[in-house]
């Protein structure tokens, strides 16, 4: 085949690279230290580069020659870089460990900037040309979140909207909506758009030491779209994990018996939408798209049926036999979700209020909620991705990995 000469860019990924160090190993994939990849294309020729984020846990493990920094699948002691107990049991808000920059995820452009994030308060500007590793960010220095997602959104404008989780911050648990401005005014050219930060909502968990595990979120033209799912971290036993010595993928926990919760947040008003919506326990990591149509949110995501899907990537089941040993137990599925946000106030219980064509239902509870079904589009498809250029909007195509039988893509 032929690159097409039209295509001209740079693609920027992301992932982790390096697993061992010295003599240990890290336990999980998605632990490993990041790496940073750059295809330019030019002239229908493609060049590659890559670089390992030299972030502070990349430079203490080298330096130490072992892993010294914990990350999600994989606890290491001591760590001499930090003590990250020094304030433990002072007060629950200071029993969250000092997390690691090992921005291994993605990469979020701000501005004329790039970062490479993770899902912690750490992000990293890179240079993207050379791939060298810039300053540090720490989200809390601007708002107060101990962890946020790796999928902004951007809007129009050029804003980043994210959400990331406040622990036990004043006796409350809460997810945080927040928006970065794409750059700051003139007279403050030397500051960073970090400094305007700025915080649109928050969403309160539904419990204070339990709150939901999240990866991305959907957004429409006047929403915002939240899943607050039955997988959770334990915040207790997190305080405790170096002690215990447990791994902080030990502390997330799936209850298939309780209900995944939707939040729409007007983004207009500034305000959640009064009315609660949910659906069956389910486990969800990629939003692929969502759209308002005749007073009804459309949203698309990818779940599973449980949180198998993690064990899998443990290095120890990473073998040669792996794609024999390892069928998909937990099957993604690909669901449209139909929810009326105006809807006959007076409908009788038990009627479906979805008046959209769609197999999807919305069924009044006798408590005023809504129990929401989707319809499902296709089974087997993971790491959604669209045009852009459509997201919060009517779309036709999503485009994805197939993984019907082993987690490890076989097709686009």
């Amino acid at each position: 085949g032929q690159l097409p000469t039209w295509l001209q860019g740079t693609l920027l990924r992301n992932g982790p690279g390096m697993h061992m160090i010295g003599d240990s190993k890290y336990n999980h994939w998605f632990d490993g230290l990041a790496l940073l990849h750059s295809f330019t294309f030019k002239n229908g020729e493609v060049y590659y580069r890559s670089k390992y984020l030299r972030s502070d846990t990349y430079n203490c493990n080298i330096e130490a020659n072992r892993i010294v920094v914990s990350e999600f699948g994989t606890m290491a002691y001591p760590d001499p870089c930090k003590n990250i107990f020094a304030k433990a049991f002072s007060y629950l808000s200071h029993t969250i460990p000092e997390f690691t920059d090992n921005c291994l995820i993605n990469i979020m452009k701000a501005g004329d900037d790039f970062y490479a994030t993770g899902e912690t308060n750490f992000i990293r500007k890179i240079d993207p040309q050379t791939l060298d590793t810039l300053e540090k960010v720490d989200y809390s220095k601007y708002i107060a979140i101990n962890l946020a997602t790796s999928h902004p959104h951007y809007d129009s404008a050029g804003n980043i909207l994210n959400m990331g989780t406040s622990i036990v911050d004043k006796g409350k648990t809460k997810y945080v909506l927040f928006k970065i401005p794409p750059s700051v005014p003139e007279n403050e050219k030397k500051k960073s758009g970090f400094k305007h930060l700025e915080v649109v909502c928050s969403i309160p968990s539904r419990s204070l030491l339990h709150p939901s595990y999240y990866h991305s979120f959907g957004i429409t033209e006047n929403y915002i779209i939240f899943v607050e799912q039955p997988f959770r971290l334990d915040i207790v036993k997190m305080a405790t994990a170096y002690i215990r010595g447990m791994t902080w993928a030990s502390c997330l926990t799936f209850n298939k018996e309780d209900k995944t919760w939707f939040h729409f947040v007007d983004r207009k008003t500034k305000k959640e939408v009064s009315t609660k919506f949910y659906t069956d326990a389910m486990v969800l990591f990629h939003h692929i798209n969502a759209y308002e149509e005749d007073g009804h949110i459309i949203f698309d995501l990818i779940s599973y049926p449980d949180n198998s899907l993690y064990d899998m990537f443990y290095l120890k089941t990473l073998t040669n036999d792996f794609e024999k040993n390892n069928k998909l137990t937990s099957l993604p599925v690909c669901k449209r979700f139909v929810v009326p946000l105006q809807y006959d106030k007076d409908a009788e219980v038990g009627s479906n209020l979805v008046t959209f064509p769609s197999t999807a239902t919305a069924v009044r509870e006798k408590d005023g909620s809504i129990y929401c079904q989707p319809e499902v589009l296709c089974e087997g498809i993971e790491l959604p991705r669209i045009n852009y250029d459509y997201n919060g909007k009517k779309y036709n195509y999503v485009y994805a990995a197939k993984v019907k039988w082993s987690p490890v893509p076989t097709k686009v």
